[in-house]
């Protein structure tokens, strides 16, 4: 689903640099998936009463922003005057204005609004702009001479050169340079612009997945994202380098209480030793005698296995959030191959910061709303070719996406599970669930999914946004007590059917806009200004309160739902599809609100994920395990809401702050880091 680059994307996707325009021109750019099928545009307009206005539309798996805005700026550089007109991702409808005068700045968003004193050369950020937006903000930026812009209503953007490469088009050639924007987002934006004295927007490119680029020259974009990609990793090879604790030898962790996650209970005080990133021994507090390299003083924190996120679409910015969340594996549910093969090779080279990946190979079929990540198919012979190139890479498991045909679906699982893969995914358009369990799904993903079953008429097409609206509008009537609901439920625990729902991620059915989504809101006060904004911001077309009560009712029996299967034996799997590291806190805690306990919930996420993902090697705390290890502050058995208080995680042969990470991603910190001490034996 993407959720997490849904949340982001009107937030930095496309950001640009332009320089200025003779009226009548128009800057034109298109957007590329998959290689090069084109998903969408932007356009930019220059009027001659030195207005702006900005044509914006992307479109992936039947989804994405229509934009249209229109802007005059002041001598600064800055925005004097901003509308915006469209709709966001799911549909939700989006106006926003902004205007400075006589001292005063002043905004409206379908989100927030509010009024400030105007100070010279700052810049008013929209909450939903185009990609545009960012090139006025950048544009601006060069002008300053302490290469800082203060922006409206808090934080401030700064930009640094990260490359450069020579673009050709025929026997034209352009130099373009690689900026890094920060202080807008929890990760470097990156943009490439030209090298010219009035640099402008030449190409967004978010590896793996989209690629924007000036008209005419998209030969270029495949080369662009390569010398990105190499860019961007030497950056996160030095952020892991800054925050690496090696643990050479031996390490000794004292008086932490040890989480059992096979009996799902806190056992007491112990002393645990490491070494080699495994564990070697488990001792009451006081009774570990060894002499050790490193000494941690867990002073009665409490010790989890490292935890899983399983449904993850990772990049390599991530990583940090991952650890500093307490999250040592997960598993990648659909990505490009050739970006997630080069991610794993970084990883097991050392070079990355974040947790180990265990990969789903993506398969989807070919269709006008088809996502275009993976394999692309049209028949059985490339399903099975698809199949035999995931066994052959070390997956695990495969995923069925939305457009795949369901006439060779039956025989496609069964040919997997020769190869030994799982099969897990959406249910593919025109199937209900209990068709994809009698046909041998080993696990469905998303919540919506499962309780369409009950909801699709045998022509509902689920590529489209009716799957997001019809579970919104029907799951409030539906009677989980009935027949039909009980029966599906018994199919599940028969077949032994897991399910991922990502109920954080669905979160966004019962938005209206300005509210703060309920799935950030412990821990919005720690994100940027910018991200805090972006998280009042609705995806859902709501119109009014009887909608709202209506989406807000379906959404409470999903959350219900979940403690239904689990209390029936069906193995819940803890998983986010959206920001990484806090949205896992929060789904953790919509488990609680479902009727398991707070211990139940860690084992979900630590031994039950483990096996499923066929990670043995950890998701316990014994003699033998990998080293992959959080210490938490609070005693998140008792209440799942210190889970968010991680204070030092152990991954292998390294430890981490999480503190430190936070504070290098312009994260305020959850609890104060545990030191490290070395002895120098």
């Amino acid at each position: 689903m993407r959720r997490g680059i849904g949340l982001l994307l009107n937030l930095f996707l496309a950001v640009c640099l332009a320089g200025p325009a003779r009226a009548g021109d128009a800057l034109r750019y298109v957007a590329l998936v998959d290689g090069g099928k084109r998903a969408g545009h932007q356009v930019v307009d220059f009027a001659d009463d030195g207005s702006v206005s900005v044509d914006y539309v992307f479109k992936d798996n039947g989804r994405g922003p229509e934009l249209k805005e229109r802007f005059v700026l002041a001598d600064d550089g800055t925005f004097a005057s901003y509308r915006l007109q469209g709709t966001a991702t799911f549909g939700a409808p989006i106006e926003e204005t902004f205007v400075r005068e006589a001292g005063k700045a002043r905004w409206k968003s379908t989100s927030d609004e509010g009024e400030a004193a105007h100070t010279d050369g700052a810049m008013y950020l929209p909450l939903a702009g185009s990609p545009y937006a960012y090139s006025v903000a950048v544009s601006a930026l060069s002008r300053r001479s302490d290469g800082r812009l203060p922006l409206i209503p808090g934080g401030a953007m700064t930009l640094r050169k990260a490359a450069e490469a020579e673009v050709r088009r025929g026997g034209e050639r352009r130099t373009v340079r690689l900026l890094a924007l920060t202080g807008i987002g929890l990760a470097p934006v990156f943009v490439w612009v030209t090298d010219e004295p009035a640099p402008r927007l030449f190409a967004f490119i978010f590896p793996g997945f989209v690629q924007l680029i000036e008209e005419g020259w998209e030969a270029n974009a495949a080369a662009l994202e390569a010398r990105q990609k190499q860019a961007e990793g030497e950056e996160v090879v030095a952020l892991k380098q800054r925050l690496t604790i090696p643990l050479p030898g031996t390490t000794l962790i004292r008086n932490a209480r040890v989480f059992d996650s096979e009996r799902a209970v806190l056992g007491p005080a112990s002393d645990v030793l490491i070494r080699g990133g495994r564990i070697v021994s488990i001792a009451g507090a006081g009774q570990e005698r060894a002499r050790a390299d490193h000494v941690i003083d867990a002073a009665g924190r409490v010790l989890l296995p490292g935890l899983f996120d399983m449904h993850v679409h990772t990049g390599r910015w991530d990583g940090g959030l991952h650890l500093a969340a307490g999250v040592t594996t997960v598993r990648d549910l659909g990505n490009d191959n050739a970006t997630l093969q080069e991610l794993m090779r970084e990883q097991a080279a050392g070079r990355l910061l974040g947790p180990e990946v265990v990969p789903a190979g993506f398969i989807e079929g070919e269709s006008p709303m088809s996502a275009r990540n993976g394999f692309v198919i049209k028949t059985l012979d490339e399903a099975k070719q698809a199949v035999d190139w995931y066994a052959a890479h070390g997956y695990r498991q495969v995923k069925i996406y939305n457009s795949f045909p369901k006439e060779i679906l039956r025989e496609t699982v069964a040919y997997a599970h020769a190869r030994g893969l799982r099969v897990s995914g959406h249910v593919p358009v025109y199937l209900r669930a209990r068709d994809v369990v009698e046909m041998g799904f080993d696990e469905i993903q998303h919540i919506n999914q499962v309780l369409l079953n009950f909801l699709v008429k045998d022509d509902t097409d689920t590529r489209t946004l009716e799957r997001f609206y019809l579970p919104a509008r029907g799951v409030a009537d539906l009677d989980f007590d009935s027949r039909e609901v009980q029966d599906f439920i018994a199919l599940l625990k028969a077949r032994g059917v897991a399910v991922d729902p990502t109920l954080a991620t669905f979160d966004f059915i019962r938005q209206r806009p300005g509210q703060l989504s309920p799935a950030y809101a412990a821990v919005a006060g720690h994100l940027p200004v910018t991200l805090q904004r972006g998280l009042r911001a609705a995806e859902m077309d709501i119109p009014d309160d009887a909608t709202a009560e209506r989406y807000e009712r379906s959404y409470r029996k999903m959350v219900e739902f979940v403690g239904r299967m689990y209390r029936a034996g069906i193995p819940i799997v803890p998983g986010t599809d959206a920001i990484a590291g806090f949205t896992l806190h929060r789904e953790l805690e919509l488990y609680v609100e479902a009727g398991l306990s707070p211990a139940q919930v860690l084992q979900t996420a630590t031994r039950d994920a483990a096996r499923i993902a066929g990670t043995p090697d950890r998701g316990v705390i014994a003699p033998g395990k990998r080293a992959d290890l959080v210490l938490v502050d609070g005693d998140p058995t008792a209440d799942i809401g210190d889970i968010r208080k991680v204070a030092l995680v152990i991954q292998g042969e390294a430890a981490y702050s999480p503190a430190a990470i936070h504070e290098a991603l312009g994260v305020k910190p959850f609890a104060a880091p545990v030191p490290v001490t070395s002895t120098g034996r």
